[in-house]
């Protein structure tokens, strides 16, 4: 004889869980969240090189306990870039004692983000370094022949970034740079230095190096690899020859290292990049190219409003004060050919 009236039943009924379907956790782990703790006692340290996905780290810079990590990076940062000069966060074992391993949880936001991309028409971006303040260009009078165009990408790269440039010309004794050097006259305050093979101007160098991080960039085969090793004789980068077939460097440094730069008034920090043959501007606003000839901007000032400053550009001042012999040719020639490049693009 039951108790429970037709209602009661059914309420019971509705509770019944002999019907439900629990997924087995046969490991018992704890369900995944996106969820990723604060780690707000991360420590900050300088990101030195990268080596077959392992991160060499400068922790507690300029202090008694300054010591180098090495790290890996976290999977939450699996698609953000780590490059050399970043600020990264980093938790784990941070003593530096042989065997030990850190992880990079976070970076530090950049200062500066020096960039270059496969080509002019290729908007995929290479990250160079990061947080530099200073760019060093170093050339070769000759043996490989000096490359004015390319110099005028770098220097462009580096206003794109906030990166003051300097420029070293090496091989002096192998020929005379003044035609080179003619090609930026008319940039007051890019400071040149020039080198021969026995003759390095080594103190005034340094000096500039002092204070500030300063990345180095090249065509290979142009001497940088020895100019980092004389300025940092502990940096033992490897050195090449140039082919005297096809006139080219051979590269010798194959990945991008920061290294401290020791001199009488102070340090800085020399960053070695792999020799380039070409430095695409894809990624770069094409506002800033004009601003890259600085002598050439005050012409440009008199153009009608809108003007391309191309070849075929009416009414152009540029085009006019070339024709008059007023303004170098050459350098004009080279801003057309960069402002020929993006004339189609309309990402910006």
């Amino acid at each position: 004889m039951s108790w429970l009236s037709d209602d009661d039943e059914d309420d019971d009924l509705a509770f019944d869980e002999s019907s439900v379907r629990v997924r087995p956790n046969p490991k018992a782990n704890r369900p995944r969240t996106k969820r990723r703790p604060a780690h707000d006692d991360a420590t900050i340290a300088r990101v030195l090189g990268v080596d077959r996905g392992r991160y060499s780290i400068l922790a507690g810079e300029d202090t008694p306990d300054e010591r180098t990590l090495t790290g890996v990076r976290a999977r939450e940062l699996r698609k953000t870039p780590i490059v050399t000069g970043d600020q990264a966060r980093v938790v784990g074992d941070t003593t530096g004692d042989e065997g030990t391993l850190t992880r990079i949880v976070g970076i530090e936001p950049r200062t500066s983000l020096l960039r270059r991309s496969a080509d002019d028409t290729d908007q995929v971006e290479r990250v160079i370094v990061a947080n530099a303040d200073q760019m060093l260009v170093v050339v070769a009078a000759a043996d490989p022949e000096p490359r004015p165009r390319l110099v005028d990408r770098y220097l462009i790269a580096a206003l794109d970034a906030g990166v003051r440039p300097l420029m070293v010309v090496t091989k002096t004794d192998l020929a005379d740079p003044s035609e080179f050097l003619a090609h930026f006259d008319g940039l007051d305050d890019l400071r040149v230095f020039t080198s021969g093979t026995d003759e390095m101007p080594l103190e005034a160098i340094g000096e500039a190096l002092i204070g500030h991080s300063t990345v180095f960039v090249g065509h290979s085969g142009v001497g940088k690899s020895t100019l980092v090793n004389a300025l940092v004789p502990t940096a033992l980068r490897a050195t090449g020859h140039v082919n005297e077939v096809t006139g080219r460097g051979r590269h010798t440094s194959s990945s991008t290292v920061s290294m401290r730069y020791h001199g009488q008034g102070g340090s800085g920090w020399v960053i070695d990049t792999p020799g380039v043959r070409s430095f695409g501007l894809g990624h770069v606003d094409p506002g800033n190219i004009l601003k890259a000839y600085r002598d050439l901007e005050p012409i440009a000032e008199k153009c009608p409003r809108g003007c391309t400053h191309l070849e075929d550009a009416p009414d152009c001042a540029l085009n006019e004060a070339v024709a008059a012999g007023t303004a170098p040719a050459a350098r004009v020639d080279s801003l057309q050919r960069l402002l020929a490049t993006f004339k189609d693009r309309t990402d910006y």
